[in-house]
């Protein structure tokens, strides 16, 4: 299926590794043009590289924190400098510690928010007048399942998760009559370093072994493995092309129906 992405531009938050790398990959792959933003620039230049070599398209790395406005405005500005537009956002910086509420720090707690949630509102308040202005864009938030399905050792992420969630669709429901459209995909496990760092969490507060941490993800799952950023990325992609027209406002799950309760086995 061609998803008519030749010649977009689209901005990636968190696309050094993991799930924004695949994305960015997956989009220019289908012809789109990328800018790419991290915190640390060496893994993101090597990743910009490593992509433009697989796809000949031009995707720019721009080191910027997105839990500091003055880093998302930098990278945005500097987007519309080079390529005059942006079509597509997709915003994949964030990640939250794994505990339980008696030992979660105030500064955990603000942390989480700063970066899972202010940093998704920040990177779209940078792109949304532009986007009105030009009557189009699509942003895909890549969220995470603990706003639609609680856990309580990843509270922290479930609270940034669900904040997510209800800015998507106010953004939906705010900026369609522009022409702009706002989706949320919902991972549960995915196979990258954040997840390794949970599962720590996880096998800490549940004082088991990380080996055994991660059966009890598995077996959460009805498919029996966790997934791939692969899989992810294709979804984010399908819903920030052209194919996707009329989706607006939806949460989509990409979790394999995991049940969490299994987990807590």
């Amino acid at each position: 299926m061609d998803l008519r992405l030749t010649g977009k531009v689209a901005f990636v938050t968190g696309a050094s590794k993991g799930i924004g790398r695949e994305v960015a990959a997956q989009l220019a792959s289908e012809g789109a043009d990328v800018v790419v933003t991290a915190r640390t620039a060496e893994p993101l230049e090597l990743a910009a590289k490593e992509i433009t070599d697989a796809t000949g398209r031009t995707v720019v790395p721009l080191a910027g924190d997105m839990s500091k406005s003055e880093d998302v405005d930098r990278c945005v500005a500097a987007t519309l400098e080079k390529f005059g537009r942006i079509d597509i956002l997709v915003t994949c910086a964030g990640s939250s510690p794994g505990g339980l509420l008696e030992e979660l720090t105030e500064d955990q707690w603000m942390s989480s928010l700063n970066l899972k949630f202010m940093g998704y509102v920040r990177s779209v308040r940078a792109v949304i007048g532009h986007m009105r202005e030009r009557g189009e864009g699509a942003i895909v938030l890549v969220v995470g399942n603990d706003g639609l399905k609680p856990s309580y050792w990843e509270m922290t992420a479930g609270a940034a998760n669900a904040a997510d969630l209800n800015f998507a669709s106010s953004v939906a429901e705010q900026y369609g009559r522009y022409g702009i459209r706002c989706n949320t995909v919902n991972p549960g496990p995915v196979n990258t370093d954040r997840w390794d760092g949970l599962e720590k969490a996880f096998a800490r507060d549940k004082k088991v072994s990380q080996d055994r941490a991660h059966e009890l993800a598995e077996a959460s799952i009805p498919f029996g493995r966790i997934c791939e950023p692969a899989e992810v990325a294709s979804l984010v992609v399908f819903l920030a092309s052209p194919r996707a027209s009329f989706i607006n406002g939806a949460h989509i799950p990409v979790d394999g129906a995991q049940r969490k309760a299994i987990m807590d086995l």
